[in-house]
């Protein structure tokens, strides 16, 4: 019998190895401190026993060897957790081996008791263990383990089965788990990971318009004063003591003035009007210009410093789009589409029409593009920028992402980049499959707990995790769904602890503490958008309905949890009521940084107008707790202690509380 090419399966077959993006075609990834699920199925003829190990190398080429159990010997699959410290990119891959020490004591302990050829094994146990002793480097008290052992099953004085006891005995079988001896070693194919910096999983933004924060109207002139650099500055201790960990500006460059949008998305401005911050560029500059009514780049370097000194990195929009007065649009006509008419096309997304704006055409002229992009970009990160919210990147082709993610990944690999793709699953993927590190998602339209259990359970999973980590918004400056209009504080409320628990990285958009619920008649989005006007507000009253409350305890508890800090690990439990969600994060000790389990427990009613209760049962295996166990939990939300078990009752009324966050003392 010939084979063509190279054979595809070793002497111990080892198939379905992950985590993989299409067998190492991109890297998969975490970031340092979170455990990565290794996994493979792997098998052999006959009925020896099999074993596998992974091997990871890391940047430094220094290489992590890990055992790797069996978990579901009907399946054949394999499961190892490795925990990463370094950054970088590192390989692994799974050896898988003939276990001749488990093949022995299987057969062993099954013969001795059996009477059936005992002499015969407990020889063959003294070649086998010999053989481990002196074919593999170990410990003094592993050689210590495995010499004692042999003497016992030499020691004719005794029974044979307690000849047998001490080298079939946990410690010894532990021993050989950690460093087995291995026959017919089989190695897989090696697949790339990308160890990333923490930021990338996990992050809690808070959006400002920098203009709207020390803005003021000026009753003398009648006219309104942008606030600057300067002022906003002052909002960060703000945003700080509620525990956020990045500030998100909206863009900060010179708006144009042709078809510049009124209030409210009026195709008409008023004198005064400010525009919109997304109709860039003028004749004072472009994308790498900073608007004149903000300061200069000195000022918003002295910005980005002092949100430094407030534990803050800053993240700047980045909106690959310009007014018709960008410096581009007459330099660089090319750039654009022109249309049969003579003029260039207008960015549109029916039934939305952007008059103030012309899309990039990326066909004419990509290398130019990307080249002046890729200078923009680099402006912004030599001024102190860490973080990139990209709007809409669908709109352009992904081989421009993928070479300039590559670029700045390799210069700069502390930059991160967020996705607002709200479009197609294929595309949000594979934008994220490519390098984008985070990516908005579909969270804000779930309104129902069916519909918000589902989707937490879609992007925890474990296919996915490895590379589309989701950031969950309630509102944006441009969403503001139907059941956000009409829920008042109770569902602010709730959807702040469904974002802030359902994924490690979530955002709010300033005004949420205030309720700004009132809709543009016809459309998603708040009436007086800010994206038009200048719109200050009175921090002083910002915790009037309890919002800015609820958002600072959320953050203490993500800040006290790793369960709240990680994607993977999430449980659905049941409730007996229709508009009550519950579910679990947990931690095993195995997998957590601190060498300590970690589980929290949140349940939420997503009715917001009457009182609501239930009865939770947990799935108190996926909490590695008995069916019996009692827990005593701490409620972040409310400071009240629960004792809870397998089935306890919750009640919400929207005038108190819509939720527990419920850390589970002592696991």
């Amino acid at each position: 019998m010939s084979f063509h090419g190279e054979q595809s399966v070793g002497r111990i077959p080892i198939v379905g190895v992950g985590p993989s993006l299409e067998e190492g075609r991109w890297p998969a990834r975490a970031v340092v401190g979170e455990a990565v699920p290794i996994w493979a199925t792997i098998f052999r003829e006959g009925h020896d026993a099999e074993g596998a190990t992974v091997v990871v190398t890391r940047p430094d080429g220094k290489r992590d060897v890990l055992p790797m159990p069996c978990t579901d010997w009907g399946n054949s699959l394999y499961e190892a957790a490795w925990i990463p410290k370094l950054e970088g990119h590192h390989t692994f891959h799974v050896e898988a081996w003939s276990d001749p020490y488990s093949t022995w004591a299987h057969a062993a302990e099954v013969k001795v008791r059996a009477g059936v050829d005992v002499q015969l094994m407990l020889d063959d146990g003294v070649t086998v263990l010999s053989r481990a002793l002196k074919e593999v480097r170990r410990t003094a008290a592993g050689k210590a383990l495995l010499t004692a052992a042999i003497a016992t099953l030499n020691d004719h004085s005794l029974e044979p089965e307690d000849r047998l006891a001490p080298a079939i005995s946990e410690d010894v079988t532990d021993e050989l788990t950690a460093r087995p001896l291995r026959e017919w070693v089989t190695p897989s194919a090696v697949y790339p990971l990308l160890i990333q910096r923490e930021k990338a999983l996990i992050s809690a933004w808070y959006e400002i318009f920098p203009r709207s924060e020390g803005a003021r109207y000026v009753k003398k002139t009648g006219e309104w004063r942008s606030g600057t650099f300067a002022t906003a500055a002052k909002r960060l201790p703000g945003i700080a003591d509620m525990g956020f960990d990045v500030v998100y500006l909206t863009p900060i460059h010179p708006i144009g003035d042709t078809h510049r949008k009124g209030r409210n998305n009026s195709l008409k401005a008023e004198p005064g009007d400010p525009g919109s911050p997304y109709a860039i560029g003028s004749a004072d500059g472009g994308h790498d210009a900073i608007h004149t009514d903000l300061g200069t780049m000195r000022s918003f370097k002295a910005f980005v410093a002092r949100a430094r000194e407030l534990g803050l990195e800053v993240a700047l929009d980045l909106a690959l789009q310009c007014s018709p007065d960008h410096p581009w649009v007459t330099e660089h006509p090319e750039w654009f589409t022109t249309r049969t008419d003579g003029t260039i096309a207008y960015a549109e997304n029916p039934p939305k029409k952007y008059q103030d704006i012309y899309p990039l055409n990326f066909d004419n002229d990509p290398e130019g593009i990307y080249q002046a992009v890729r200078d923009v970009v680099q402006v912004w990160i030599d001024a102190g920028v860490t973080l990139f919210r990209v709007d809409n990147p669908h709109t352009k082709p992904l081989t421009f992402w993928e070479r300039l993610l590559t670029d700045i990944a390799r210069r700069h690999p502390e930059v991160i980049f967020l996705s607002e793709a709200f479009t197609r699953p294929a595309m949000m993927h594979t934008l994220a499959r490519i390098g984008f590190h985070q990516s908005y998602t579909y969270f804000t339209w779930r309104q129902s707990a069916t519909e918000m259990g589902e989707y937490l359970e879609e992007v925890s999973d474990r296919e996915s995790s490895f590379y589309m980590r989701p950031n969950f918004w309630p509102t944006t400056h441009d969403i503001l769904t139907s059941d956000m209009q009409v829920g008042g504080a109770p569902l602010f409320k709730a959807r702040a602890v469904l974002a802030a628990t359902g994924s490690p990285s979530y955002g709010i958009y300033t005004g949420y503490e205030f309720v700004e619920n009132v809709p543009r008649p016809g459309v998603e989005e708040q009436i007086d958008n800010e994206k038009y006007e200048y719109k200050p507000r009175d921090w002083a009253a910002a915790d009037r309905y309890g919002v800015q409350d609820v958002l600072t305890r959320l953050n203490t508890a993500r800040a006290r949890h790793v369960a709240l800090r990680r994607l993977r690990g999430l449980t659905l439990h049941s409730s007996s009521n229709s508009d009550i969600l519950c579910f679990s994060r947990h931690v095993p000790a195995a997998e957590s940084p601190t060498g300590k389990a970690d589980t929290v427990i949140v349940a939420v009613s997503l009715d917001p107008h009457v009182v609501r209760d239930a009865i939770i049962t947990l799935d108190m295996a996926a909490l590695d707790l008995t069916d019996d166990a009692r827990m005593v939990v701490d409620d972040a939300l409310t400071d009240a202690t629960y004792t809870w078990g397998k089935e306890f009752y919750v009640r919400f009324d929207p005038a108190v509380t819509m939720a527990h966050v419920a850390g589970v003392r002592g696991l």
